[in-house]
């Protein structure tokens, strides 16, 4: 299988939007709203899509505000039936290139703290990333809020 990483397009929104409803990212009805300055090129945000015959993968990535270098991963997600088979790794790669020449220092990541999201945590502790927070009850009682980290450059 050959995977193929690249920046999202306009022609990629419903792909993106299918994709997000079915990993419980976000409900589609929000992308239009999320996506809008990227298209336009008016905020310096990343989308990146990942695509065997088709889009299959899809990332969100912004500088975090008020931070030199920061920035944060806010979605990411692999069409459920082709997940674990390394396609979140080669985003992650894709990412770290595109990250490295917006000159970022660091990547952080949030995740729930759950049961139904330790192998998401497991991901980003495979891929070189460091538990560097957890917010107890955060999202909701027993709803951790577990912030990973990873350094990008030096």
């Amino acid at each position: 299988m050959t995977i193929s990483l690249r920046p999202a397009r306009a022609g990629d929104v419903a792909d993106i939007g299918q994709i997000a409803e079915a990993t419980d990212l976000f409900p589609a009805e929000m992308l239009d709203d999320m996506i809008a300055g990227y298209l336009n090129d008016a905020e310096p945000v990343l989308w990146f899509v990942a695509e065997v015959d088709g889009v299959l993968g899809i990332g969100f990535c912004e500088p975090e505000r008020m931070a030199d270098g920061a920035w944060n991963l806010l979605a990411i997600g692999i069409s459920p039936d082709h997940q674990g088979k390394g396609i979140g790794a080669a985003m992650l790669g894709y990412l770290k290139a595109a990250l490295l020449t917006a000159k970022a220092r660091i990547l952080i990541v949030e995740t729930l703290g759950t049961d139904g999201f330790q192998l998401t945590r497991e991901f980003y502790s495979k891929n070189g990333f460091d538990e560097e927070a957890r917010i107890r009850d955060f999202y909701e009682d027993g709803g951790d809020k577990v912030v990973f980290w990873k350094r990008i450059s030096r």
